[in-house]
């Protein structure tokens, strides 16, 4: 194998270990990884470092990830000649050496077979490896979950059995508990049993569950949150029939078929076949000006209750976000809106976006771990929760329905 073929190897390597780490790199962005680091080459350590973060880190928060991984990934020689080539570590300007996470041990890869490890430079992993139990987990952050974390909280998500609260219709059905008289079921008593006699018969309102319609962001701020959001819709498909779900980033995208698969992981893999759009950017007035326009009439029907989940950060217009919110409010029983924001205690709606939606929604709530995802299935069942926020409770007058 050549050198350039051995240093894209290894940089596609350092790639993967970042994604299985938390960090949100596609193909695109490691095929521009690769090309970073032909261009800039290995004769300054510097730039080889900050080519890659310019391609591979996307928020400040990863910044320090990223940092602790290039020093662990990089610290041996990559190529027979190559990084030895660059500056020493003595004089690469000191930063501060940021603690390993969970999550970076486990994506790190094992040295290879056919390398002989030197005791000397030996990778000392200065992190506290605790195994969480499932108290923990519910509490833990799914941003901040390891790999196997997420694997465990998925598992705990489909094992969720969900109810939504029934609404009473107009239909009824006999009940000989019932208040109301059923005038058709007593006259067809009183002729099979005859004049002498006219037994009554009593009937009630009938109760369905609402449908559900959940429209979801899969923006790059909003992808790890995405995926628990859909397993959760998946199991709440599992026991309630009418569950409707659509993604949005740029575009809106009908994933209800996906997810009617029995299997949880083909439902996923669907999904992701058929959405365009992920971990793109965000376009939310848009994406409800089309599901507005196309969808709500004949989902939105007989009391539907719609679960809006974004952090609200767009670009967009802010007039136009918030008519299609007001618009989606009107069309619905009731509006709640998921914000993974709201897990930070200090959270104000300072944000454009945010102001423009938030008068026009019922309740706003955190979805940001299992304990919120619980939550969240108690108020969809009727049950009062604490986490639930309202615009006036955040300062913001509430738009009357």
């Amino acid at each position: 194998m050549s050198t350039g073929g051995q240093l894209a190897s290894r940089v596609m390597h350092f790639a993967r270990a970042l994604r299985g780490a938390g960090l949100p790199i596609g193909p695109g962005r490691v095929l521009d990884a690769v090309e970073a680091a032909a261009e800039v080459g290995l004769a300054r350590r510097d730039d080889f470092y900050w080519a890659l973060h310019a391609v591979l880190v996307s928020r400040v928060e990863h910044h320090p990830l990223f940092h602790e991984a290039f020093d662990l990934f990089w610290r041996d020689d990559p190529l027979p000649g190559g990084l030895e080539l660059l500056l020493p570590r003595a004089q690469v300007p000191p930063r501060e050496r940021p603690p390993v996470t969970r999550r970076l041990a486990e994506a790190l890869p094992a040295p290879p077979a056919d390398r002989a490890v030197v005791p000397s430079k030996r990778i000392e992993v200065d992190a506290v490896l605790a195994w969480s139990d499932r108290e923990a987990l519910r509490t833990r952050d799914f941003d901040q979950m390891s790999a196997a974390e997420v694997r465990e909280a998925e598992r705990a998500v489909e094992r969720m059995r969900l109810s939504v609260e029934e609404v009473p219709t107009r239909r009824h059905r006999g009940d000989p508990r019932g208040e109301r008289v059923d005038p058709r079921a007593s006259l067809r008593s009183a002729l099979r049993a005859g004049s002498d006699a006219i037994p009554l018969r009593f009937r009630t309102l009938t109760s369905r569950p609402p449908a559900v319609v959940a429209l979801c962001d899969v923006s790059g701020s909003m992808a790890r949150y995405a995926r628990m959001l859909l397993r959760f819709l998946h199991a709440l498909s599992r026991d309630r029939p009418h569950v409707h779900a659509f993604t949005f980033g740029t575009r809106l995208t009908a994933v209800s078929r996906q997810l009617r698969h029995r299997d949880v992981d083909q439902a996923m893999a669907a999904v992701g076949k058929t959405v365009q759009d992920w971990e793109g950017g965000t376009r939310i007035g848009e994406s409800l000006r089309e599901f507005n326009l196309r969808w709500s009439r004949r989902l939105l029907g007989q009391g539907a209750i719609v679960l809006l989940f974004t952090d609200g950060l767009d670009r967009g217009d802010p007039v136009l976000l918030g008519a299609e919110t007001e618009r989606l409010r009107r069309s619905c029983r009731r509006l709640l809106w998921l914000n993974p924001l709201l897990r930070y205690e200090g959270f104000e709606p300072l944000a454009s976006g945010v102001r423009a939606m938030l008068p026009h929604v019922d309740e706003f709530r955190p979805v940001h771990d299992l304990e919120s995802l619980g939550q969240l299935a108690g108020a969809l069942s009727g049950a009062r929760c604490a986490s639930a926020h309202t615009p006036r409770a955040m300062g913001i007058r509430h738009a009357a329905p």
